[in-house]
């Protein structure tokens, strides 16, 4: 199972640090977090979203073996 992280905002919108999912794409997995999580709508557009590491905007495809961060911006300087 895909492994997703949320951080600051998007862990306060979940209302947890971690979860797992089992989700096929990046945008299927999304939309999931959304209607399991009303108030990641809000948050999760304006976050990066990490697979393994990298950034992906895309619909990328999941096998169910990857870490997902999700990380909305950072305020400083």
């Amino acid at each position: 199972m895909t492994r997703v992280r949320f951080f600051a905002a998007a862990e306060e919108a979940a209302g947890a640090a971690e979860e797992t999912r089992d989700e096929t794409t990046l945008d299927a997995l999304r939309s999931a977090l959304i209607a399991d999580h009303p108030g990641l709508g809000g948050v999760l557009p304006r976050c990066a979203v990490l697979v393994d590491g990298a950034r992906r905007d895309d619909d990328a495809p999941l096998t169910g073996s990857e870490t997902i961060d999700v990380l909305p911006p950072f305020a400083g300087g």
